[in-house]
């Protein structure tokens, strides 16, 4: 079931540590309490609280920009409480984009490192037990404070636990002399998340971890959460993911809470305002948050409706009956006692009124925020209308045309024939080329051999993984423009897709998370909507709802569409036909 998380404030900061000690001190619970973050530009979090037992896995979701990755790294102490405290029980661990080594280190190196304080606990608890056989006061405390924190850390599993991690995270076949900074992005993310893992910390927290993961990998990570002994808090947008791992599903958007708690923000996108933690799978969240809003709106709504209504009441029974007829005896003590009860009635009617219209005012609830909702590729919504370039030469037959084209290291040879309204699913475990094939469909990529035939006025566009290189100064709107030129935002203008909330477009792109930058890519590459759209891990970094929204608008698209994702969600809906691609494709 569903229910809000009542909020608590305090003003103090938990440090965490990074090392593994040989035992847990403080609390056994991660707890955020009454947690407030605002910037020059925005507020981000209000007085959020939420407590994640040991052995739980709570999912945070919400809207891009909602505050997910801030609740992490505040949770983690990387960054600033406005209000609010933290405590978590032992060592509080970190996945986020930032990698915890450096980058001139190999990759044996970075392993190496990760599983150091592991080595050093074996150590303590061999230390621990010459002391007991000597005899040492207190030795025998100290030994089973050692054992107690190897057996929490698998220090006694652990050669078997670095196999299992590196080799289902796709690392067993990088040559570990190989030095960090020669990576693909893909590769420094997984390492990245190995590193946490056979790490060990008590305190897990988790930003995007599977968005580079195929499914062997998921596998592994879902494995390994499920029997983590402290708590475990993840942002996800993994719909699949969260499926199969969240113990709750803890939901940053807003809820209906009543207006008086939100009366300065009650257009925020979330703010940490009515935090929902929900105790059940992510489909059936998704199906009680559907039916909550509309439960929201009919209450906001009639409820607006009395409102008026009591106003009108205490406006109108100022008097009583009709003020013009005199009474019917001119007597002097008639007219008093006609006064009388009429100010009685009078005063009796709007002190009803009164109080009913206080008590409303004062328990109302907020007004429903609008949502975003993606648009889609329909010509009404301005997507392939003006500014659009033209529809490929031949209406039927092949437009695009790949013959055993390849990568020397990266792609193996693949042939494949588009069609001009071609919906292609390319899948695969990491490394088999799904982005190289992409890069190669799309012209910015030359292919070592086979070749790529089209006509020569057909247009494609490619939406990468991650978000686009953009200076981080100018402004969402001007970024747009800067990206599809005057003329296309001028007949497609940016709030054509309801991408992006009004409230962002005059904000630097540097502010903008990671999902909201990649919905400013999306914009970009449809606002004159090429006619092979090539999207590569498209559901990474999307909100739920947009993901859901994205799959279902796929099939109006007016041109070609080529997918390459690991996402199990939409792979599983899928219709038009796919490609798989070998697991050893260099």
């Amino acid at each position: 079931m569903a229910s809000p998380i009542p909020a608590a404030s305090s003003v103090s900061t938990a440090p965490t540590a990074s090392l593994p000690s040989s035992s847990v001190s403080g609390p056994a619970h991660l707890r955020l309490d009454g947690i407030s973050r605002s910037f020059p530009d925005r507020r981000v979090l209000t007085d959020v609280s939420l407590v994640v037992s040991s052995g739980e896995i709570a999912c945070l979701i919400g809207e891009n920009g909602a505050g997910k990755s801030t609740l992490l790294r505040i949770a983690a102490g990387l960054d600033d409480l406005d209000a609010g405290s933290v405590a978590a029980p032992g060592e509080v661990g970190l996945f986020h984009q930032e990698p915890p080594f450096a980058p001139s280190l190999t990759v044996g190196m970075a392993l190496a490192d990760a599983t150091a304080p592991l080595r050093e606990l074996a150590r303590e608890v061999e230390r621990a037990g010459a002391a007991v056989a000597g005899g040492e006061p207190g030795a025998a405390r100290r030994l089973e404070r050692a054992l107690d924190a190897a057996a929490r850390h698998h220090v006694w599993q652990l050669d078997h636990r670095i196999e299992r991690v590196t080799d289902g995270l796709g690392l067993a076949g990088v040559d570990h002399g190989r030095v960090v900074s020669g990576l693909s992005g893909g590769q420094i993310a997984r390492l990245s998340l190995a590193w946490l893992l056979l790490r060990s910390p008590d305190t897990l927290l988790l930003d995007e971890p599977s968005n580079h993961l195929d499914d062997r990998a998921r596998t592994v990570l879902t494995e390994l959460l499920r029997t983590w002994s402290g708590p475990v808090l993840i942002a996800s947008h993994d719909r699949a993911f969260i499926n199969d791992v969240a113990t709750t599903i803890v939901d940053l958007d807003p809820s209906p809470i009543p207006y008086a708690a939100v009366a300065s923000d009650h257009d925020s996108p979330g703010s940490g305002f009515g935090l929902t933690r929900f105790t059940g799978s992510l489909t059936a969240y998704l199906a009680h948050r559907r039916d909550e809003r509309e439960r929201w709106v009919r209450q906001y709504r009639d409820e607006q409706a009395e409102l008026n209504r009591l106003r009108a009441r205490a406006r109108d029974s100022q008097t009583v009956g009709n003020s013009a007829r005199p009474p019917r005896t001119e007597a002097r003590s008639s007219r008093k006692f006609y006064a009388d009860r009429n100010a009685k009635v009078v005063a009796r009617r709007v002190n009803d009124a009164t109080v009913a219209l206080e008590r409303l005012e004062e328990s109302q609830v907020r007004r429903p925020p609008a949502r975003l909702r993606f648009a889609g590729f329909g010509r009404g919504n301005g997507v392939g209308s003006a500014g659009a370039g033209s529809t490929p030469t031949a209406a039927t037959g092949p437009v695009l045309t790949a013959t055993d084209v390849a990568v020397t290291g990266r792609l193996a040879p693949v042939s494949l024939s588009l069609t001009a309204r071609s919906r292609l699913l390319i899948t695969g475990p990491n490394g088999s080329g799904k982005s190289t094939l992409l890069a190669v469909l799309a012209g910015d990529l030359q292919p070592t051999a086979g070749a790529v035939t089209a006509p020569d006025r057909l247009r494609t566009a490619l939406l990468t993984q991650e978000p686009a290189e953009r200076d981080g100064d100018v402004s969402v709107r001007d970024a747009y423009v800067l990206g599809v030129g005057e003329a296309v935002a001028d007949s497609t203008p940016l709030s054509t897709f309801g991408l992006l909330a009004g409230r962002d477009l005059d904000r630097p792109v540097a502010s903008l998370s990671v999902g909201q930058r990649r919905r400013l890519d999306l914009a970009v590459v449809l606002a004159d909507p090429p006619d092979v759209l090539l999207l590569d891990e498209p559901t990474n970094h999307l909100s739920v709802l947009l993901a859901t929204e994205l799959e279902v608008a796929l099939p109006d698209y007016p041109g070609a569409v080529v997918v390459a994702s690991h996402d199990r969600w939409l792979r599983a809906g899928w219709t038009g036909e796919t490609l798989e691609l070998p697991e050893e494709s260099r």
